[in-house]
């Protein structure tokens, strides 16, 4: 695994050992970006479930002010904290050692806006609907954030999740892609 493009391009990350955590590889990770626009000016990213934090990275690396990294896996918490410093990037990183759950409810405390949400959890246990609500209810996400998920391919999602509307979705073998935009202005 490696970061594909921007400022920290071709730097390696490590990979968490052993079977439990699966890395987005870089093809899926590539055509994420090519979906929702190659680079960014600032903004804020959510890795909601870091792994190995290849998702954050990436969008620090193409222009994401900061990034927030959420694991609860200790062994895959401690590679976050190693590619974030590996990268440089520890001035422009948090990173949170907890369920996803918890992490939305503490991080609404401190009326942050998201510009760019990842979703990729364990796919067994997947409560992708349930948590791209929580951050609209918990008012988390900026006007016009994207939240990228990352699924079983025999998950399927609504076309809107409240004001979250699907931009798009792909396959990659036995992943699914799709990616959310949320807009709060009404379709005409």
């Amino acid at each position: 695994m490696r970061v594909i493009a921007g400022e920290h391009r071709g730097r390696r990350l490590a990979a968490v050992p052993g079977k439990g955590t699966r890395p987005t590889t870089d093809k899926v990770k590539e055509s994420i970006f090519n979906m929702i626009g190659p680079y960014f000016d600032g903004g804020w990213a959510l890795d909601l479930y870091a792994g190995t934090g290849g998702l954050g990275i990436e969008a620090l690396s193409r222009g994401a002010d900061r990034a927030v990294f959420v694991e609860r896996d200790q062994k895959a918490f401690a590679v976050v904290k190693q590619n974030v410093s590996t990268c440089r990037l520890d001035d422009y990183a948090e990173l949170y050692r907890m369920d996803a759950d918890r992490a939305i409810r503490t991080l609404s405390t401190r009326n942050q806006k998201f510009d760019l949400v990842f979703l990729d959890p364990p796919y067994a246990q997947q409560k992708i609907v349930e948590e791209i609500e929580m951050l609209q209810e918990l008012g988390m996400l900026a006007d016009g954030a994207w939240i990228v998920t990352e699924h079983d391919i025999a998950d399927s999602f609504p076309d809107a999740i409240g004001h979250c509307v699907k931009d798009r979705a792909a396959k990659y073998g036995d992943t699914a892609v799709t990616v959310y935009y949320y807009d709060l202005e009404p379709q005409a």
